[in-house]
């Protein structure tokens, strides 16, 4: 039983932390991913400048080239689609296309029926809160006013938290929060408001999907050209983060791989206890303990796909 609980123990640290480690090589793959098509649109731009100027000539007057509906198709899901900073909570990672559960583990998800950050509209992104590296883990410490930094293929945009309803609305002297929550019910938070904006969300409160909180931001200054909507969006909805059920397609590879790392352990006790004698019975644990962890490692990754949902 003691055993059982410190697997179950070491489950939970794997959730809260380990889950992370997929999330920072994603980060990494959608880093270089975003750069490549930075340098690609950049060569892009230069090319179509050079055929513009004039042979034996001044060069002609030419309005930089505007990445709009014909430079930028609408991506795909799980590519990256910008960088997303926000200097009070230290948050800074890669957006990825997308709201499913798979791409949420990579970073925050932006949602593909709504413009992309930047654009005319209100731009929705969701994030975990509590697992694969909590990119919105704080968010509810943002403040109106505060800066959010978003770089995508069209430049770099700046919005401002708006002030939302004070913390105790009894209390004149109360502050305005930087957030708000809703239920997952209400879509409507993905709406057009007839503004430019971001909408940040995650769930709420921590360690419970419960609710959803979100931050809401006005963006300084012109919006960049509209893009076209991926074909085949789906319609508004906030993400229940595999709430509804997780990945059946892990059961399999989560039993092998348990069934494994039990194999591995009883191995080593079996040598320790069975084989050997004095300092010797330490020799299987030090040697195997390794392969256990990285068979527990991807039984613990492929169970949390097979469960219900991270937060």
């Amino acid at each position: 039983m003691i055993r059982c609980g410190v697997v179950i123990l070491l489950f939970v640290v794997y959730q809260l932390w380990g889950t992370g480690i997929h999330t920072a090589q994603a980060q990494n793959d959608l880093g270089k991913e975003f750069k490549a098509a930075q340098a690609q649109l950049a060569e892009s731009q230069t090319t179509s400048s050079t055929a513009d100027t004039i042979p034996n000539g001044p060069p002609a007057t030419i309005a930089p080239p505007t990445p709009g509906d014909s430079s930028l198709v609408a991506p795909e899901p799980g590519h990256p689609i910008g960088q997303i900073t926000i200097p009070r909570i230290g948050a800074d990672f890669y957006m990825v296309e997308g709201v499913d559960l798979k791409w949420l583990k990579e970073g925050p998800g932006h949602f593909p029926d709504t413009p992309l950050p930047g654009q005319a509209g209100n731009a929705a992104v969701a994030g975990h809160r509590t697992t694969y590296k909590a990119p919105f883990n704080r968010i509810d410490e943002l403040e109106p006013g505060d800066q959010i930094t978003i770089t995508t293929l069209q430049g770099t945009f700046t919005y401002q938290v708006m002030s939302q309803a004070p913390s105790d609305p009894a209390d004149p002297n109360s502050p305005a929060l930087g957030h708000r929550v809703v239920s997952p019910s209400q879509v409507e938070i993905l709406e057009d408001k007839g503004d430019n904006r971001l909408t940040l969300m995650a769930c709420n409160p921590k360690y419970s999907a419960r609710q959803r909180i979100v931050v809401e931001a006005t963006l300084v200054g012109n919006p960049a050209p509209s893009t076209p909507v991926a074909a085949g969006a789906a319609p508004a909805e906030l993400p229940d983060n595999g709430l509804a059920g997780g990945d059946p397609t892990a059961r399999r590879p989560a039993i092998l791989w348990s069934l494994l790392a039990l194999a591995i352990w009883f191995l080593a006790w079996y040598l320790a206890h069975r084989r050997l004698r004095g300092w010797w019975r330490v020799a299987p644990y030090v040697v195997l303990v390794p392969f256990f962890a990285m068979a527990l490692y991807a039984s613990f990754e492929n169970i949390t796909r097979l469960l219900p949902g991270a937060y």
